[in-house]
């Protein structure tokens, strides 16, 4: 499930660690030595998706660390720990572990909302953070229900996704296909998307429940992050959006948030924008990255 291919660059260097945190265990892949930086993939997604992203920092000397938060790939799937508190001191807890005291961070998806309340609830440890492709619940304005399709194909989850009991019950057997749908929509170059990987991982026993958790663990997350909204980002922050997915929507969410913001829209591109478009997403990030290297 979680292998690079023969085509992958460095594939030899990757280690993957499986530590405890309160209990929980939390997997990481790691590639590269050097300043670190902390890999956060969203839904429906797994540590794999940061590969390309991976190889690239690792190549001008960082270390990548690509995380499955928890109830993610190969990480645990408790019941309860989905909010974004949560799960960013759960992943902050871990960089502990792994020595990193001071750290870099880039969110995806749901990882832009866990990268956003760790760098809020530990701006100490935090140095600088890139964050893609969402919206983050509190901060932007609740997804409208009569949206046109074209719209829509990318909020009717919010909803589907938080009621009890019932995704479990339709998906059952057919995590495959429910995934793929979302793949197949959300991207723009389908072809880059390793989904038969998600597939598999979110297939397996608590692998779908622990995906809609976060999404139901959502009014939790806003009442958080209505607190965290009184004080903005202290670092430096990077917001990057595509052109056939959220836009500028990241940087419009972030604008009012962060101090110290840029932000880029990359072209031709779709949801998922570390594998669709890896070169073009790494020359925004890895420079950024490099900055604070220098500093």
């Amino acid at each position: 499930m979680t292998r690079f291919n023969a085509n992958d660059a460095l594939a030899d260097g990757l280690v993957h660690r499986y530590l405890r945190v309160d209990g929980q265990k939390i997997h990481c892949a790691i590639l590269g030595s050097g300043r670190p930086i902390l890999l956060i993939p969203g839904w429906p997604q797994t540590w794999y998706a940061w590969r390309h992203t991976m190889a690239a920092l690792a190549q001008n000397g960082f270390e990548a660390i690509a995380v499955d938060p928890v109830g993610t790939g190969y990480s645990a799937r408790p019941d309860a720990g989905y909010d974004t508190g949560s799960a960013a001191r759960i992943l902050h807890q871990a960089m502990l572990q792994l020595g990193h005291a001071h750290y870099a961070v880039a969110g995806h998806d749901v990882g832009m909302w866990v990268g956003y309340a760790l760098a809020i609830d530990f701006p100490e440890a935090v140095e600088r953070i890139a964050l893609t492709e969402a919206v983050i619940p509190g901060l932007a304005p609740a997804p409208q229900i009569f949206v046109p399709p074209a719209d829509n194909i990318f909020l009717w989850h919010f909803m589907f996704n938080q009621v009890l009991d019932l995704p479990e019950f339709l998906t059952a057997g057919r995590e495959k296909e429910y995934l793929s749908f979302m793949f197949d929509k959300w991207s723009h170059r389908r072809d880059r998307v390793a989904a038969d990987v998600y597939a598999e991982a979110y297939g397996t026993p608590g692998g779908i429940r622990a995906g809609f958790a976060y999404y139901r663990a959502i009014p939790e997350t806003i009442r958080q992050n209505l607190k965290r909204a009184e004080r903005p980002l202290a670092m430096p922050v990077l917001a990057i959006g595509t052109e056939f997915a959220t836009v500028d929507a990241p940087l419009a969410t972030l604008r009012p948030h962060a101090a110290d913001l840029r932000g880029e829209i990359i072209p031709d591109c779709g949801h998922f924008v570390m594998e669709e478009t890896p070169e073009e997403f790494n020359a925004q990030v890895v420079p950024f990255f490099l900055e604070g290297a220098a500093r």
